[in-house]
């Protein structure tokens, strides 16, 4: 109710702005009129009679016909005057009392809000979003998502945050949502598939690769996706499979990928990573070699990077590449004998040795 008060003041106010110069009286006008005309010959004929041009009883006479001719142009003037303002001021205000309300009521109904409701008191005290919790926040979009449920931009915000928070059961609705009501694509097929691993303890259940089987199908280089199934191979007992899928991914992979690492650590894993690379003078010589001194020439290269290392241990990548070539050319025993020389070197450099084991860990080398 308040609200409308102040709007019918604002109105009025309007209203009493553009009347107000309309109610004051015109200014007569004195240049060029014919009444000045008149007035000035008054004038002349004053300086006349003080000259001595003319005489008192013919100047008498023109004053009398020059006031009469005055009487009659002044009359006539304020005649058309009036006229001419009154249909003006009537039709200012015609416009000002009815078109005024009337744009303004046009634009409010089809720009302003006239339907929504007051907003709760509760909300109202809220404090400033950068001010709340991630919880809150999540809590005012999922009240949102309950009383608008076919939003699919919210659920699309909301499904990796819930991600990220760990609710891993409600991710999966979300991601689900959002795929009902944004429409299917390669990433949101991938990000589904992604939740159901997470909800799984990091199993790649049935239907996770369902999703990523048909993310794959929208776009063949979906990275998420086909990582997973590499992933869903390697779970089922298909080391070959997966290994095949991850060199495949790094075959076409740019060199600053940025998940390239992460892929190779999972090649490795799978026992077909790559060996430490050589230097283009061998890879040269290499091509015209057999089988037996090629692997003889890998053999050497190796041998070399662990003498190396054993001169010098501090460097972490080298012991990775070196427990990597060993898992390659299908010695475990070395490669579990470089992972614990690896250990002892760097045991006195925790930020070394955390980096070693994070390394180890990610080639299946816990213990």
């Amino acid at each position: 109710m308040t609200l409308w008060f102040v709007f019918a003041l604002m109105t009025a106010a309007a209203i009493f702005a553009v009347l107000w110069p309309l109610g004051r009286a015109g200014q007569p006008q004195q240049d060029g009129s014919e009444t000045a005309v008149y007035r000035d010959q008054l004038s002349e004929i004053d300086r006349d009679v003080a000259t001595g041009l003319i005489n008192p009883p013919e100047a008498a006479a023109a004053r009398v016909e020059i006031g009469r001719r005055l009487l009659a142009a002044a009359d006539s003037e304020r005649r058309v005057s009036a006229g001419s303002n009154v249909r003006l001021r009537r039709i200012a205000a015609v416009v000002a009392l009815l078109g005024l309300p009337l744009v303004a009521i046009g634009l409010y109904f089809p720009l302003g809000s006239p339907d929504l409701p007051d907003f709760p008191l509760a909300q109202r005290s809220r404090a400033p979003e950068g001010t709340q919790s991630v919880d809150n926040l999540v809590a005012q979009v999922e009240q949102h998502l309950a009383e608008n449920p076919t939003d699919g931009r919210g659920w699309s915000i909301l499904a990796p945050v819930l991600a990220r928070l760990g609710r891993m059961d409600d991710a999966v609705r979300a991601f689900r949502n959002s795929i009902t009501y944004n429409g299917e694509s390669a990433d949101r097929r991938a990000d589904l598939g992604e939740a159901l691993v997470a909800a799984a303890g990091g199993v790649v259940t049935g239907d996770a690769k369902s999703e990523f089987e048909r993310a794959v199908a929208l776009d063949a280089s979906e990275v998420k996706a086909r990582y997973f199934l590499g992933l869903a191979a390697e779970q089922d007992g298909r080391a070959a499979d997966a290994a095949s899928i991850w060199r495949a991914m790094l075959e076409k992979a740019p060199p600053n990928a940025p998940w390239r690492s992460f892929v190779e650590a999972a090649l490795a894993r799978a026992g077909g990573a790559p060996v430490p690379a050589p230097s283009n003078e061998a890879v040269a010589a290499a091509k015209d070699m057999s089988e037996t001194d090629r692997n003889a020439m890998i053999r050497g290269m190796v041998d070399r990077l662990a003498t190396r290392l054993h001169q010098n241990g501090d460097d972490v990548e080298g012991w990775l590449r070196l427990v990597r070539a060993y898992m390659v050319l299908g010695d475990a025993d070395k490669a579990k004998a470089a992972s614990s020389d690896a250990r002892q070197a760097v045991a006195k450099d925790p930020e070394r040795l955390r980096e070693l084991n994070d390394g180890l860990k990610n080639l299946g080398l816990d213990g």
